[in-house]
């Protein structure tokens, strides 16, 4: 064993007192019900939701469709429910999608688009997740019968794998209506679209516009723990709906879920500036660490992608040393890691996070 190893293990049992919790910044999944989430959970009214009897669903359902100014929205158990929903509705077998190279709905959702709907990707390489409608255009495909078709375009605005960036109204407005002329319709992954709309400063129903169909998560930074929101015209709903019990996604009584989702929906979304401030503290505290690389340009909103290579150790050594120190962050290459902030980790955590990042870094 290095001298380093020596030093990462005698420093985590001097460190990490037994007392000190653990400080989870893997993922804005990791944060737990609030107080009063699970009150309401506890008093829900529910219904067999299968009948479309639950009217606690309904309301989350009627209420998130009325934040995003869409006819009707559907309550899954997943963003990646969600997601496949949205394509199988828009697409026909044998048609391609096109996404960014790093989305989530490409990488992280187990081929689902060509297992499920007979679709294939279609990727476009970007620097910052941010796509260009030139970029798009030039991943149509021609009319010619021997060509698959372009069937859909989607959009992934926060970006999750460039560092949580954020598309411009402008930007979204011109990808939605150049692919409106060409017959195309575009789905929006808003896994985390209450954060692009607080980096904005604009109401997340403008944001939702021009979209033909948007998917949003209540268990991410609106802290709720479980459950997404479908949404778009009515027409597309009712389709959808169909599609998710194909999915097994009926949840019967699911009220005792969607409760905790209203208050997330109602009450959380303000608090979101607050991770923000988080992500830009440890953004800005690792940017002066040696041996670790930032680019403070992304760290738009509550996630931050930081490189470790410079400190001699692979991105999951570094992970396991954290871990040792009691903070959790998760590798995504060997190169790099990413941090993503929650009404879970305060600003003390996140402090105590920059402390342990260090302690590896500069080491003995």
């Amino acid at each position: 064993m290095s001298a380093r190893s020596e030093y990462g293990s005698a420093r985590a049992v001097e460190t990490r007192g037994a007392e000190e919790p653990v400080v989870d910044l893997r993922s804005d999944t990791v944060t737990k019900p609030t107080a009063e989430m699970r009150q309401a959970m506890a008093e829900a009214e529910v219904g067999d939701d299968v009948y479309r009897e639950d009217p606690t669903v309904n309301r989350l359902e009627e209420q998130a469709a009325a934040i995003l100014d869409k006819e009707a929205a559907l309550f899954v158990p997943s963003g990646t429910m969600g997601n496949q929903i949205a394509v199988k509705v828009h697409t026909e077998p044998g048609q391609e999608v096109i996404c960014e190279e790093r989305s989530h709905i490409f990488n992280f959702e187990m081929g689902m688009m060509a297992a499920f709907s007979g679709c294939q990707a279609r990727t476009v390489a970007t620097k910052n997740g941010i796509m260009t409608w030139d970029q798009i255009r030039e991943k149509l495909r021609p009319g010619i019968y021997y060509y698959s078709r372009s069937g859909l375009i989607t959009v992934e605005n926060t970006h999750n794998m460039a560092g949580g960036t954020v598309y411009s109204l402008e930007q979204m407005q011109e990808i939605c209506d150049r692919a409106h002329e060409t017959g195309i319709p575009v789905h929006l992954d808003g896994a985390r679209i209450f954060n692009a709309a607080i980096y904005l400063g604009r109401p997340v129903r403008e944001l939702a516009a021009p979209f033909d169909s948007v998917m949003f998560c209540l268990s991410k930074g609106l802290g709720a723990p479980v459950g997404s929101l479908l949404a778009g015209r009515r027409a597309f709903i009712d389709k959808a709906l169909r599609v998710r019990k194909m999915l097994g996604g009926g949840m019967r009584q699911a009220g005792v879920l969607a409760a905790a989702g209203l208050i997330a929906l109602e009450k959380h979304p303000a608090r979101l500036a607050e991770d923000h401030r988080n992500a830009r503290f440890l953004a800005e505290s690792l940017r002066k660490v040696p041996g670790i690389a930032v680019d403070l340009r992304n760290v738009q909103t509550n996630i931050v992608i930081f490189d470790v290579s410079g400190a001699g150790l692979s991105a999951s050594e570094f992970s396991a040393r954290l871990k040792a120190l009691g903070v959790l962050i998760n590798p995504i290459n060997e190169r790099q890691m990413r941090i993503v902030t929650h009404s879970d980790a305060d600003y003390a955590a996140c402090r105590r996070a920059a402390e342990a990042v260090t302690a590896v870094a500069v080491g003995p």
